[in-house]
């Protein structure tokens, strides 16, 4: 039976662009590792793709002679593209997600009018994740930690003394994730950061996004450091208190500059639209749904 090491090897990608953090987590050299979030890079102005990011982490996979057992999505992120898609095609290895993954393709089939060519089960992943599941990749244990407030599919991962929690938490000075998005909620996010908190105090913590000021961006964190710290939920901060500040900090936050073209990719498993019979393929701009008027 795999048990995790201790003291897994994690290695981050910066993607400075949307501030998001992609890992690959392994054992040792020439052995089974994970990769965490990947990112495909995106041009808002011209709308045109490219696999920069994604190619870097290939690199260190091919490096390191590591064999890529899963790919994994914390959420359907809404604030970067998904390379999930290209990657699984590029190293053959399956892609997972949490299961509420379903409740956000049918909220987003609805917003996009996607119609009945996109069918919201999940399909477009390789396997949905259950809160408790175990991956075994390798000598290394996953072990699968629903934490939804922010999304209905937020997941963490646990693999050995490290945890990949997604946008639960942000470093310490930055607090948490938002939670008005469709089918977010605050209640609910507080008691999986409580979850999270509740790990051992030496867990090392690694970030989705960090949002530096004055500083370089920094991928780790840890429980200790989050109990004491964290602006939201620190020094045990109660359920009402943070819902109060969550809902009225939401409402003053600006939508993600690239949630609609990152949600159209993203919950198809990180792969673009159907091309259109003349070899385009196109993203859909609903008018006047998100966000306030300027």
């Amino acid at each position: 039976m795999p048990i995790s090491p201790v003291r897994p090897r994690v290695d981050s990608f910066f993607h400075a662009d949307t501030n998001t953090f992609t890992y690959v987590v392994s054992g040792t050299d020439g052995g089974a590792a994970v990769v965490i979030d990947p990112v495909l890079d995106y041009d808002a102005a011209s709308a045109r793709t490219a696999t920069t990011s994604a190619d870097a982490v290939l690199a260190h996979v091919r490096r390191h002679d590591l064999k890529v057992e899963w790919i994994l999505e914390t959420h359907a992120h809404a604030d970067h593209l998904s390379a999930g898609g290209y990657l699984r095609e590029v190293l053959g290895a399956p892609l997972a997600i949490g299961e509420g993954i379903v409740q956000v393709q049918a909220r987003f089939k609805d917003l996009f009018g996607l119609g009945d060519d996109f069918v919201a089960d999940g399909h477009q992943f390789d396997r949905l994740l259950r809160d408790g599941e175990r991956l075994d990749v390798g000598d290394m244990a996953v072990r699968v930690i629903a934490t939804p407030g922010h999304t209905d599919d937020s997941l963490s991962y646990v693999i050995g003394d490290a945890a990949f929690i997604g946008d639960t938490m942000f470093a310490p000075e930055t607090g948490t994730a938002r939670v008005d998005f469709p089918g977010g909620n605050a209640r609910k996010l507080y008691a999986s950061i409580q979850t999270l908190l509740g790990l051992p105090p030496k867990t090392r913590i690694f970030l989705c996004h960090d949002y530096p000021s004055g500083r370089e961006p920094r991928a780790e964190s840890s429980v200790a450091a989050q109990r004491e710290g964290n602006i939201h939920v620190g020094n045990q901060r109660g359920e009402e208190a943070f819902v109060a500040l969550r809902e009225a900090r939401d409402a003053t936050l600006p939508v993600p500059r690239l949630i609609l073209p990152a949600l159209q990719v993203n919950i198809r498993g990180g792969r673009l639209p159907a091309a259109d019979a003349n070899g385009i393929a196109y993203l859909r701009l609903p008018l006047n749904q998100l966000g306030r008027a300027p």
